[in-house]
């Protein structure tokens, strides 16, 4: 966890489930209420396999423009950068998170699901980091297509968490 908290009241808080109860819906409301920000939602933190060799999927970068999915990054992420495949049928947005690391996200057109566009972007997404750095993603759990998708493409579960925010 990182907080401006004293840790004597983090251990006093988890003490009788120090695993789960960090993020549980009691000791975050509690944080919330003792850092003055809300929390966010409960993701899945995954890192990625090293870069492939090629990308396997035809993406060109873009300007970051009004896209949801940018927009979102841009309030949480610095060096944002967007990527499309030809049809703009998917988007993949690489940028710099929490203290400092790379993180990626990536959208599939409705129209354009299950045709594997998902799980080509997640593969595609390391070649794309400078510099080779270990790049991050954040995955709602119930967002179950997403995570099939980052799976399959190798990433791996690393850990969970909650972001706080106005």
């Amino acid at each position: 966890m990182a907080a401006d908290v004293d840790p004597a009241w983090v251990a006093a808080q988890v003490a009788h489930e120090p695993i789960e109860a960090p993020l549980g819906a009691r000791f975050l409301s509690a944080l919330a209420d003792r850092v003055g920000a809300e929390p966010g939602v409960l993701d899945a933190l995954l890192t990625a396999p090293p870069a492939p060799e090629c990308v396997g999927i035809a993406l060109g970068e873009v300007e970051p423009g009004e896209h949801p999915r940018v927009r979102r990054a841009l309030r949480h992420r610095t060096g944002v950068r967007v990527w499309t495949t030809p049809d703009s049928a998917a988007l993949l947005v690489l940028g710099q998170g929490v203290a400092g690391r790379w993180e990626v996200s990536v959208e599939v057109h409705p129209g354009a699901r299950g045709r594997g566009l998902g799980t080509a972007l997640a593969a595609a997404a390391p070649a794309l980091v400078p510099d080779g750095e270990p790049l991050w993603a954040q995955v709602a759990p119930a967002n179950t297509a997403s995570l099939r998708s980052f799976l399959a493409a190798g990433w791996r579960p690393v850990g969970a968490e909650v972001l706080f925010g106005s």
